[in-house]
């Protein structure tokens, strides 16, 4: 392989010019544009931001959803030897101001008014940003701000400059080499400023073929890009292995819109974190419900054969005649309704990534007949590390290792990754890209885990979160919160956990309730509620999150290795955790640090045994005004179980 992404449009351009590339649904209709006219359309982008300055090493930052407009920007970036940097469209303004000035960013495209909005507050901090593009003119005609154009007027003026330097594109893209770097993503750590994750076109295609070749994905495949581009997962389905493999990317029209639009379009090849499809199963259930006597019983006597046969039938192992004729009577009136109605009825590859998945959620979706699996990876990896075999998907595992990985577990039990798709480096953090990179080439991936008997991966936790109980009847024993709010997690009608221990006696936990799901339950049972904080203190919702937290406890006691993690007590907060207030990053992991910290008042009371406890808390809105919640929450205890003894 020796390429680069502007090479393999250019391919895609001259052997299959009339093929569809990307569509975009536009007013209810999807526009399709031909590798050809993708072709063009970069090149006239390149040739004017060429025209306004841009430069060979230079970074360029692109804010928005999946756009072909943005998509096409970063490929002419590349083209011209520059850096595109997506960063995440629902970012705050202060926190765009840490990559551009660390990346010293001249240059950026956004999607809209909104970004456009956000990126004229960050050059108050960051005067610099001298060019800002957008690709949405709508409310931005009376904006006079200096610096300020839309991509239809830099697109116009690329093409002038094209007609009159035909080879210039060309000999521009011919220039570049494949250990050339092609991108920098930000990472949203948990702790401290994000750190600039830069790759080479090498890196980024050597491991989007890698992951091509593992599911034989060719140019027919059809893809639907809703996730954030600045998270690698989506930009390596959409974009890396887009180009790598010339198959069809499928934009939404808006984030409202992706149920609708993933029905219409059917795709062949999907990605999505857990909790879409915990969000989707959500939706089902709830709607099932609210469905007539009839079609319930149907749907629970259809899913209990799916349950039985659906898993085997899956992996490839015999079902015997009455199971086939009972299954393909459960397809003909559930299976195959629900995968349509999901828009999943054409899917040959799922794949689920970013956290845990429930083994009841893993099930559901093999059992109707998708097959979803799970893969692992980072945005230092290039995502594609390990991924499971057709007929090898369980939901306690992550795969196996992916061609050109060797993947060994240091002796603290933290797994460490050499692969072709590592990072180049933290872009100016040579501190922190020697912590992660040893000299002989291995990959710290701050993961404890280990490889089973059948040669998959199993993650625990993270190393760093791995911790010990210290006093109590479990004194000294193993705590891994992730792992245990993961467990809670995997409960419909929990959103989020945020589990504590380390150091002290006991675990306890603080939830946050899944406002549709418990919403749909408790108006099933006539249960009146006056919004989320009104409903989260609930006695009702509180009984049933005893419940889901007696169950993990009782799971938790068969574990030998984590039986002195069970939860001793519980609150429910009051509000959602919420990237925009800090407690979440952008890709929604909890932030467990900071959230003690601010919760410090409550993590108090579930440790001194107090029954309640009063908090008010600041949130930021949506428009950016701030505001405050506040409740007495109640704390309750949970049983905790013996230990299981297995036998010997």
């Amino acid at each position: 392989m020796h390429t680069t992404f502007p090479r393999l449009l250019q391919k895609h351009a001259s052997e299959r010019p009339q093929a569809p590339a990307i569509r975009e649904k536009e007013y209810g209709i999807w526009q399709t544009r031909s590798w050809s006219d993708l072709a063009h359309l970069v090149e006239h982008i390149a040739c004017g931001l060429r025209q306004a300055g841009l430069v060979r090493g230079e970074h360029m930052v692109v804010i928005g959803a999946n756009r072909p407009r943005l998509y096409a920007t970063m490929l002419a970036a590349q083209s011209l030897g520059a850096i595109p940097i997506p960063l995440y469209q629902d970012a705050a303004a202060a926190e765009c101001v840490f990559p551009l000035n660390n990346a010293e960013v001249r240059y950026c495209l956004v999607e809209d008014q909104e970004q456009v909005d956000k990126m004229l507050e960050v050059r108050e901090q960051y005067p610099a940003l001298s060019h800002i593009y957008y690709d949405d003119p709508r409310g931005l005609r009376n904006y006079t701000d200096p610096g300020l154009g839309a991509l239809d007027e830099l697109v116009a003026s690329g093409q002038v400059f094209a007609q009159n330097h035909p080879d210039f594109w060309r000999e521009e893209v011919d220039k570049a080499q494949p250990d050339d770097v092609a991108a920098m993503f930000f990472t949203s750590g948990t702790t401290g400023n994000p750190k600039g994750v830069v790759h080479t076109h090498r890196a980024l295609i050597d491991r989007a073929e890698a992951g091509a070749s593992f599911d034989k994905l060719n140019s027919a495949e059809e893809v639907l890009a809703y996730l954030p581009p600045a998270w690698i997962g989506q930009n390596i389905f959409s974009y890396s292995q887009w180009l790598s493999c010339g198959y069809v990317v499928n934009c939404p029209e808006s984030g409202a819109t992706v149920a609708i639009d993933l029905r219409e379009v059917g795709p062949t090849y999907y990605f999505a974190p857990p909790r879409v499809f915990e969000g989707l199963l959500t939706s089902v259930m709830i709607r099932m419900e609210d469905a007539g006597w009839l079609k319930r019983t149907l749907f629970h006597k259809c899913m209990a054969i799916a349950k039985r046969f659906g898993p085997d039938r899956m992996d490839g192992k015999p079902i015997g005649a009455l199971g086939a004729l009972q299954y393909g009577l459960g397809n003909l009136l559930i299976y195959g309704p629900l995968r349509n109605t999901l828009g999943l009825s054409r899917v040959r590859v799922a794949y689920t990534a970013g956290e845990a998945i429930g083994p009841d959620l893993f099930t559901f979706y093999r059992s109707i007949g998708i097959n979803l699996k799970q893969l692992y990876g980072s945005t230092e990896t290039a995502v594609f590390v390990c991924l499971q075999p057709d007929h090898e998907a369980r939901a306690d595992t992550v795969g196996v290792p992916c061609q050109g990985v060797e993947i060994k577990v240091a002796d603290n039990g933290e797994i460490l990754v050499k692969s072709p798709g590592l990072l180049k480096e933290y872009y100016k953090n040579p501190k922190a890209t020697a912590e992660v990179l040893s000299a002989d080439g291995w990959y710290h991936t701050s993961d404890a885990g280990f490889i089973d008997a059948h040669g998959h991966l199993k993650i625990i936790d993270r190393v760093k979160d791995v911790g010990r109980l210290k006093g109590g009847a479990n004194d000294g024993a193993m705590f891994a919160p992730k792992y245990v709010e993961n467990k809670l997690k995997f409960f419909p009608h929990i959103k989020e956990a945020v589990a504590l221990g380390d150091g002290r006696d006991r675990v306890c936990v603080m939830l946050n309730i899944d406002f549709d799901a418990v919403g749909n339950w408790a108006e099933r049972r006539n249960l009146p509620y006056a919004g989320y904080t009104d409903l989260a203190q609930k006695p009702q919702v509180y009984q049933l999150m005893l419940e889901c937290v007696e169950k993990v406890n009782a799971d938790l006691a068969a574990d030998a290795l984590l039986a002195g993690s069970q939860i001793s007590r519980f609150l429910v907060l009051h509000k959602e955790l919420d990237a925009d207030d800090g407690e979440l990053t952008r890709t929604n992991k909890v932030r467990r640090g900071y959230i003690g910290e601010k919760y410090a008042v409550l993590v108090e009371a579930l440790y001194g045994g107090a029954t309640e406890q009063y908090i008010e808390t600041q949130v930021k809105f949506e428009d950016g005004r701030t505001g405050s919640v506040s409740a007495t929450l109640k704390l309750s205890d949970a049983k905790t179980f013996a230990p299981v003894k297995t036998a010997a």
